[in-house]
């Protein structure tokens, strides 16, 4: 009989509270990790994956009550002092801006190993393997502000990887990389684990590229651990459990769970989900796919752009190139891109927060902009206070406040966040209340910058259901993007931006069955069998399956919202106007203050750097929520007789 391989990290009954909270965030949680695993955590936001992480390295772990114990190679891990875990215990967080600590790749490399007090040589020796093993010598000699966020990534793993950890724990590494450095950093993961014989702990949406890396997947849920097992297993634990997480599953998994007669082994990675594709098509003829949405728009665009060309410097080269778009009301555009392809850039110049050099911007309407870094937003210490801080200034009656507002948070589900610190939230909690928070405003135009960066995949859907009730009411949305799935089954049109310019653009059929590598998985599973399929129910209903439910609830799933989202508009209160759907908007001229003092506290306790420029970013963005404001309310916005109301609140 083999022996058992002996637990890196054990985790027995192990509780957190976070200081003068009474609900535990994890709760009585056991776990174990063997030698040589990779370890996918995942679950829906706000679940305490991220929590449970920096538990394993004490100098990251929140404050808090601790239950239980956490030991590290048989030794408790509090026992340990920082050079040993610092050595020992590799941690990579999910914005790679909050890990770099110097100015030039090559003393990145070489800084933690100079903090752990190695010589010379031996310094030298692990940073050329690191820079030969991870492809950093065509950048070695760079400034760490010259890479793109795939290369700022790839720098803080091979940082780590030369300190020779025994054990690799990565924080949603690939929330802000685009689909191709995405799944590169991923296979990169895969070749250390596999090469190296690092025990590496992820935590992931992507679980399309996750998965296949995965020798063992644990599920969390309100902060217990729901199931464990292979990816198959787990999948079949979800679906038999009709447990929201399995919306997250890879796309041939959930195609083959939703077809009749499917048979066979649960495929796991495309090239698993098209051998199953093939034979199944053998034995049952493939439908076509019903015809793509068609959509009429207004005349008028909302959005116009034309030939806008801007730099950040007069020395650096221009960024970008000649842009021109049109979005109307009522439609929905999504832009994708590369990293550093100019798309944050171009939302700037489209909000009026930068000026191109050239070209000119034209918008019809109030504008409203959530941008990448939902914390830019949040100027108050409770979510309630920043959602109240909003509407200050305006013309609302204080009834009408307390009813937009608790509109809003039922919207995004904020019922239990609300007295919370903003900073306090997880990735996808914060994306949520900085959503809230923007469409208390009732934009017209909505820019977003990778909103569904850090959402679980069942508050996609009801992410989406608000997209789809404000195109109703014909606001137009512009999108910045990595989620090619959520646009290919949301956008009305898909643009490519390279180089600082639109190079294609199309309906999301069109669009993504024309690509190879940035395309979705359902594209890549049934291309040359269904080739116009572009989402996972495309193939779904040419296979003759039932979709599943929007938002599965059955049999100990985390809660339903009860309430259609359209309804929830519709049920904004008694000022709101019930052919527009949204709460009456007047106009607001405040810029908002925030408290500095508090502000570098805060970005301080989350271990982020509170200096000068942060700041100045800080106060630069919120203000962008009231920027073209209309003289007076849009006709057919506020019902008659419910601005003098609410002027005379």
């Amino acid at each position: 009989m083999s022996e058992q391989k002996r637990p890196y990290i054990e985790i027995e009954h192990f509780s957190f509270y976070y200081p003068e909270r009474t609900e535990k965030v994890l709760d009585d949680l056991t776990l174990t990790v063997e030698q040589g695993e990779f370890l996918v955590l995942c679950g829906p936001s706000g679940c305490g994956k991220s929590t449970l992480l920096r538990q394993l390295k004490t100098v990251l772990a929140p404050h808090g009550r601790r239950l239980g114990s956490i030991r590290f190679e048989g030794c408790p891990l509090e026992e340990l002092d920082q050079r040993e875990q610092s050595a020992g215990i590799g941690f990579v967080q999910q914005d790679p801006e909050n890990q770099i600590v110097t100015d030039k790749v090559w003393h990145e490399l070489a800084f933690g190993l100079e903090s752990l007090g190695y010589d010379t040589p031996t310094i030298r020796r692990r940073v050329a393997e690191m820079a030969s093993f991870f492809g950093i010598q065509t950048w070695f000699y760079k400034n760490v502000t010259e890479l793109s966020g795939g290369q700022k990534q790839l720098l803080n793993l091979a940082s780590i990887m030369a300190m020779q950890p025994s054990v690799l724990i990565l924080d949603e590494p690939t929330s802000q990389l685009d689909p191709i450095a995405a799944a590169d950093f991923l296979a990169t993961l895969g070749k250390i684990n596999r090469e190296l014989g690092t025990t590496v702990v992820l935590t992931e949406h992507r679980l399309e590229d996750a998965f296949p890396l995965a020798s063992r997947v644990a599920v969390m849920d309100r902060g217990r651990l729901l199931c464990t097992g292979s990816p198959a297993e787990v999948g079949a634990i979800l679906r038999g459990a009709g447990h929201s997480m399995f919306l997250a599953m890879p796309t041939p998994m959930r195609i083959w769970a939703s077809a009749p007669d499917a048979g066979g082994h649960c495929p796991v990675t495309v090239r698993e989900g098209r051998d199953w594709l093939t034979g199944f098509a053998d034995g049952h003829p493939l439908g076509e796919l019903p015809a793509e949405s068609r959509h009429v728009y207004p005349d008028e665009p909302a959005i116009t752009a034309e030939g806008l060309w801007f730099k950040y410097e007069k020395e650096l080269p221009d960024v970008v190139k000649g842009l021109s778009l049109t979005v109307r009301r009522g439609e929905f555009l999504a832009l994708l891109g590369g990293n550093g392809t100019g798309k944050t850039t171009s939302l700037k110049l489209l909000s009026g927060l930068q000026k191109p050099y050239r070209g000119e911007v034209k918008l019809v309407g109030r504008v409203g902009v959530l941008p990448q870094n939902p914390q830019a937003l949040f100027v108050k210490k409770s979510v309630r206070e920043d959602l109240i801080e909003i509407l200050k200034g305006g013309a609302f009656s204080r009834k009408a406040q307390e009813e937009r507002i608790a509109w809003a948070v039922r919207l995004c589900r904020l019922e239990e966040l609300l007295d919370r610190h903003p900073y306090d939230l997880s990735g996808g909690e914060q994306q949520r209340a900085a959503l809230a928070k923007v469409l208390l405003l009732g934009p017209e135009i909505l820019l977003l910058d990778e909103p569904t960066k850090g959402l679980d995949a069942e508050f996609k859907q009801t992410f989406a259901e608000i997209l789809q009730t404000l195109l109703r009411q014909e606001v137009a949305l512009l999108m910045v993007s990595h989620d090619i799935e959520f646009c290919a089954r949301y956008a009305h049109r898909c643009a490519l931006l390279f180089d600082g310019s639109i190079v294609t653009e199309a309906p999301p059929r069109a669009f993504f069955s024309g690509n190879s590598f940035y395309t979705t998985s359902a594209n890549r599973m049934a291309r040359g069998l269904i080739p116009e399929a572009v989402t996972a129910e495309d193939v779904i209903l040419a296979c003759g399956g039932t979709l599943p439910p929007a938002a599965p609830g059955a049999g100990g799933g985390r809660r339903v919202l009860q309430t259609k989202t359209a309804d929830l508009v519709a049920q904004a209160g008694r000022g709101a106007d019930r052919s527009y759907g949204l709460p009456p908007v007047p106009v607001l001229h405040e810029h908002h203050r925030f408290d500095q003092i508090d502000h570098r506290r805060r970005y301080d306790r989350a271990g982020k750097p509170s200096n000068v420029s942060v700041c100045a970013l800080y106060s630069l963005v919120v203000p962008v929520c009231c920027l073209h404001y209309a003289p007076v309310p849009p006709e057919g916005l506020c019902p008659p007789g419910a601005q003098g109301q609410a002027e005379a609140g």
